[in-house]
């Protein structure tokens, strides 16, 4: 399996990945490091693996949001509009959510 060096809050992080999923690794540290770097300017005091966890729990906050989000409206789509753009949408925003969250449930660090 590939490993990719990542940098979270100026620390190198070796992460093992699915073939071909290099740049999404990279491209979901950045996202990290961007959430851990704004907490960072918060406070002063904060260690790092608060810093981590506080990172963490607003990233989880919003997969749950989007997961939600998500939910209200395929119960929309399957109580009364027949539109195939529509329902094309919210299948790929389905597949889309499932990923990110069986990439966060896997995630081999």
């Amino acid at each position: 399996m590939p490993q990719v060096n990542i940098t979270i809050n100026g620390h190198s992080y070796t992460v093992t990945c699915d073939p071909g999923e290099e740049d999404r690794i990279h491209d979901l540290a950045r996202i990290v490091d961007a959430k851990v770097a704004g907490f960072a300017q918060q406070t002063t005091r904060a260690g790092e693996t608060r810093l981590l966890m506080m990172a963490a729990l607003v990233l989880a906050d919003e997969l749950a949001e989007a997961q939600d989000a998500l939910k209200r409206l395929t119960q929309r789509s399957a109580a009364g509009a027949d539109d195939p753009a529509l329902a094309d949408g919210i299948e790929r925003l389905a597949r889309r959510v499932e990923a990110v969250a069986l990439r966060l449930e896997t995630a081999q660090i």
